[in-house]
């Protein structure tokens, strides 16, 4: 994929050059037909040509429009390859280092979840900033809702199946993200101020309604009069200062809904292209034909038009910013009320479609910010995914997706239709935390739909629960050892309440005393054990290993082993069966200047 990037970015900075230089050339353009319209403008008064005069002004206007009209079709244009370069070169650094520009997430950093806080799913250097592509708001709160809450069987599928076809489509994908990227900018969301807007009664106004209607051929009748007979003038006057007293009237009216929704009418025609995408697209998958079967609005227009309509009667309506176009348009036509009118039309015949339309989009983000894993990392696979009674979770060559590549080390796992307990020991930094996270935001990755990062893996749905990062809080005034207990404590709780929980716990009881620390760790795994708790142990103490002999059909024995060589510490970060034989806190503690004795 880098290659592709890397040609598509070229491509788009060809593209950013050639219509800079169109804008430029045509802005000569424009300034030469002003001078030029007004010399030749300037000679035809010599001739004393009222008509002549008249045309070449008509001329000069006509040309000096068409100018305008191209040179902002071009500045568009350079505007969406400028998003296009933003989107690809956002593509190059997450598969460099990791970068995104997307949110990472912050906003769903929960410290009482099962296990979002323990295996970096969300925050600075997490999953969902690695794999995140929503720039919606409604599409961030749906990848967070993915990755915090496992899908079912039948649903994996069905996404799955939507990520292949969305990973064959690749100029999709970047145009969809392109014409959406817009949104990292904006300070506020404009969907929930659309949405605050059609949840507005409708005001009626059916009198004025006609009249409205009627207004421009009344004036229109007034000023064949003046013209025909310019005494009845005085009556021109009087029907443009009534309509001037209507707009007037009914300012705070027109104001109220100028307020809701006046400045999204640029932004909506952009959500109009990003619905165009998904409806102009051939699906072949069941979850992607299903979700553009969604955007049907019952009338004869599709979301994409619907949504540019409104964008249209929002820039209309955005006519009365100019003061003196203002004057003219509300004289004849009531412009103001026409406009608002006809927003309220549209919002009677829309209303009903317009939010389960964003939530589609929505989705189309999610599923496409899980594509990115897929096309950005090629040889991660899908999982196999399917209902056991039985717990089943296999995994060849796992490895963490967080870690860089060159610096990832691969490991198998094997827990294959049954109940067990793992005990993992090792020495200080030699890789027990970073598998126990391996197994856990790779289950995460399968249990949403995702690829994840090994050669295979099969699994059944699980609850992950873990048990990890233990932190004290000044707010809660908690301990970090009553932190610990807490947590504890809802492993313990959850674990037999579950069907299929599957635990991870990483050293228990950090903060107290090693005689405490053996005696409850040995106490909370024996607990585990009688409740038919299955997941994975991860500790220091030797002694913990040591409970296969009590357990032999439950537990079983890994772990983690460093070699010394001339008194230097090499890890290979392999897992093992059995139990550790090696340790290094004095190694370590010597490095740093701190003699122990022998």
């Amino acid at each position: 994929m880098t290659e592709y990037y890397q040609q598509q970015l070229i491509t788009s900075k060809t593209e950013i050059e050639r219509f800079s230089q169109l804008i430029n050339r045509f802005s000569l353009f424009r300034l030469g037909v002003i001078l030029g319209g007004l010399s030749l403008l300037f000679l035809s008064f010599k001739f004393d040509n009222l008509l002549l005069s008249a045309l070449i002004a008509l001329f000069i206007i006509i040309l000096f429009g068409w100018l305008v009209v191209k040179q902002t079709g071009f500045e568009k244009q350079r505007e969406y390859f400028t998003a296009r370069k933003m989107v690809l070169e956002n593509e190059l650094d997450s598969i460099a280092d990791r970068g995104n520009i997307y949110s990472d997430g912050k906003d769903f950093i929960d410290d009482h979840h099962q296990y979002t806080s323990d295996l970096d799913i969300f925050g600075p250097s997490s999953l969902f900033q690695l794999l995140n592509r929503g720039a919606t708001k409604l599409g961030v709160h749906e990848l967070g809702h993915w990755l915090k809450s496992p899908a079912e069987v039948s649903v994996i599928n069905i996404r799955q199946e939507a990520i292949k076809e969305l990973s064959q489509k690749k100029d999709w994908r970047i145009h969809f993200q392109t014409v959406l990227v817009f949104n990292l900018k904006l300070d506020n969301d404009i969907v929930s101020n659309l949405h605050h807007y059609l949840k507005q009664p409708i005001e009626q106004h059916k009198r004025l309604r006609l009249y409205v209607k009627a207004a421009p051929f009344i004036f229109l009748s007034i000023l064949i009069c003046t013209l025909l007979v310019p005494k009845t003038s005085i009556f021109l006057l009087l029907i443009s200062l009534i309509h001037a007293g209507l707009i007037v009237n009914n300012q705070l009216y027109i104001n109220k809904t100028d307020a809701l929704i006046g400045k999204i009418g640029k932004t909506l025609g952009a959500y109009a292209e990003a619905f165009k995408a998904i409806e102009n697209e051939t699906w072949q998958s069941s979850l992607c034909v299903h979700l553009t079967d969604s955007l049907t609005t019952g009338t004869a227009n599709n979301i994409s038009a619907s949504i540019k309509q409104l964008s249209e009667l929002i820039k209309k309506l955005d006519y009365r910013l100019n003061v003196y176009a203002a004057m003219v348009l509300n004289a004849i036509f009531l412009w103001d009320l026409k406009q608002v009118f006809a927003v309220e039309d549209w919002k009677e015949s829309n209303k009903a479609n317009i939010d389960e339309a964003f939530h589609v989009l929505a989705k189309f983000e999610t599923l496409n910010s899980l594509t990115s894993l897929c096309v950005n990392n090629p040889e991660w696979v899908f999982p196999t995914v399917q209902e056991s009674k039985k717990y089943l979770l296999e995994g060849k060559e796992l490895g963490h997706p967080l870690i860089p590549k060159a610096l990832r080390i691969h490991n198998d796992y094997s827990l294959n239709h049954e109940c067990k307990i793992d005990i993992i020991t090792g020495s200080n930094m030699a890789g027990k935390s970073t598998f126990l996270r391996t197994i856990g935001i790779n289950t995460v990755m399968a249990l949403c739909g995702a690829p994840v990062c090994a050669r295979a893996m099969h699994i059944s749905p699980v609850e992950l629960i873990t048990y990890m990062r233990i932190r004290d809080s000044l707010n809660e005034s908690t301990s970090t050892f009553k932190a610990e207990l807490n947590r504890l404590q809802m492993v313990l709780d959850l674990v037999p309440k579950k069907e299929n929980a599957f635990f991870l716990i990483d050293e228990m009881l950090r903060g107290t005393n090693s005689v405490d620390k053996y005696r409850g760790s040995k106490a909370v795994v024996e607990k585990l054990v009688a409740c038919k708790g299955v997941g994975i142990v991860a500790t220091h103490d030797l002694q913990i290993a040591h409970l296969i002999q009590k357990y032999p059909s439950y537990i079983r024995n890994y772990y983690f082993d460093i070699e010394v060589r001339n008194g230097t510490m090499h890890f290979d970060y392999k897992l093992k069966a059995g139990e550790c034989k090696t340790f290094n806190a004095s190694l370590l503690l010597k490095q740093i200047g701190v003699e122990i004795d022998e």
